[in-house]
């Protein structure tokens, strides 16, 4: 069932011209000017992308984004509703601050439970509730700019970069496989710095 959502979400947001661009700060982290330019499509409910987010990001954040070698951006590509929604509340300070978004996937297994979409909500609300984000859960969960945007990283992935699996690596443009492999991606980097 959540497949059929998702799925018509996209069918229906896919076909609409991608000029609605909500004015929404991407999640980013690193140096603007960097020579490496990383984007990354995800979504919170991906095991993958925790695995990502847990073995491989704090090797590139210490190696590469903290000495200003790398700009990366966090897009949006959720996989079922639970995932748009957790998104949603990732970006809802609209800050481009990547606090949020790490917190969730760090923290996966403790909010993503529930067979229903109505009990996956519940849960994320508590979880965050019981954190010192002091967001306000519904208003995260109805904000329409914050899920267009969402949709329209999810969108663009497809489009221009043929997404199909999350976590996917756009380096400079161009899709590096094999992202949880870090000694590969190190070496990648190198070569282009």
């Amino acid at each position: 069932m959540k497949k059929i959502i998702i799925t018509t979400l996209f069918i229906a947001f896919y076909f609409l011209p991608v000029n609605l661009k909500a004015d929404v700060k991407p999640i980013f982290e690193g140096n603007i000017d960097a020579k490496v330019k990383i984007v990354v499509f995800e979504s919170l409910t991906c095991s993958h992308c925790a695995n990502f987010h847990t073995n491989v990001y704090p090797s590139l954040k210490e190696e590469f984004i903290d000495k200003g070698h790398i700009y990366i951006e966090f897009r949006n590509f959720p996989l079922d509703m639970a995932a748009m929604n957790a998104s949603k509340i990732a970006h809802c300070r609209n800050d481009g601050n990547s606090e949020i978004l790490h917190y969730l996937f760090d923290n996966q297994g403790k909010w993503i439970k529930g067979k229903t979409i109505e009990e996956l909500n519940k849960n994320i609300k508590n979880f965050i509730e019981k954190s010192d984000f002091n967001l306000d859960v519904d208003v995260c969960l109805n904000n329409k700019e914050i899920e267009d945007h969402i949709l329209e990283d999810r969108i663009e992935g497809v489009k221009k970069f043929k997404i199909d699996a999350t976590p996917t690596l756009i380096i400079n443009g161009e899709k590096f496989d094999n992202p949880s492999n870090y000694k590969k991606l190190k070496k990648f980097i190198e070569k282009l710095i």
